[in-house]
C-alpha cells in the first residue's frame, strides 16, 4: 500500500470502455516518517477523495479487484481510503 496526497484530477474524454465512470486522480506518494514527497501516479478513486487529502492507494491486481469484480480493468492503482491520522512510533 502507498500513502499519498491527492494533488489533482485527470480528465480523459476518450478512454478504454472499462474506465468509463471512474474518477481519476493524481496522487503524490509521501513518506509519512519525514513528509518527503516522491513520484506521482494516477489512481482511480473509489472513496470520494478530494485534492489535498491524504489517501491510501493499492496497486496491481489488488487495485483491479477494488475497481471491478471481473479483475479485467486496465488500471493499476486505486484510492481505497482517506486517512484521518498517521501515528508513528520512533526509536523502536
Amino acid at each position: 500500500m502507498i500513502i499519498g496526497v491527492v494533488i489533482g484530477n485527470v480528465w480523459a474524454t476518450k478512454k478504454e470502455d472499462k474506465l468509463q465512470g471512474l474518477k481519476l486522480m493524481v496522487v503524490q506518494r509521501i513518506d509519512p516518517a519525514d513528509g518527503a514527497r516522491h513520484e506521482s501516479l494516477v489512481a482511480a478513486d473509489r472513496v470520494g477523495a478530494g485534492i489535498g487529502e491524504q489517501v491510501l492507494v493499492v496497486t496491481g491486481s489488488t487495485a483491479r479487484k477494488a475497481l471491478s469484480r471481473d479483475d479485467d480493468i486496465p488500471m493499476d492503482a486505486a484510492i481505497v481510503g482517506i486517512l484521518d491520522e498517521i501515528e508513528l512510533t520512533r526509536g523502536l
